[in-house]
């Protein structure tokens, strides 16, 4: 019972992170259609326009309780890939752990 849950608890986060992806993407080619360029939005910027205090609580956090230097060349790289990027990598991850392990005595072998 335990392992359905966990699978079903990835599929139902990495469906809704993948949905979230394919929504920042639309607005991000609406963008660069309006603005007849080429127009990615950071996640920073996203992340920024959402909850701007969860942000500077987040890098006071890591700059906190780990290296410092893992916000500053890390973290400030990931958080200007463009945010549907980000968003689809962790639903990726989200899906594969979520996903069930295929028998490895094959389909109709016993075990």
């Amino acid at each position: 019972m335990g392992n359905f849950v966990f699978h079903f608890v990835f599929k139902i986060l990495g469906l809704f992170v993948l949905a979230l992806a394919v929504v920042l993407a639309v607005l991000d080619i609406t963008r660069s259609i309006t603005a007849s360029e080429i127009t990615l939005t950071p996640l920073a910027s996203t992340w920024a326009a959402i909850s701007p205090a969860t942000l500077l609580a987040g890098r006071d956090l890591v700059q906190a309780w780990t290296h410092p230097y893992l916000w500053d060349p890390v973290l400030t790289f990931v958080l200007q890939l463009p945010s549907w990027l980000i968003c689809w990598l962790l639903a990726m991850i989200f899906l594969k752990l979520g996903q069930r392990r295929e028998n490895p005595y094959g389909r109709f072998a016993s075990r």
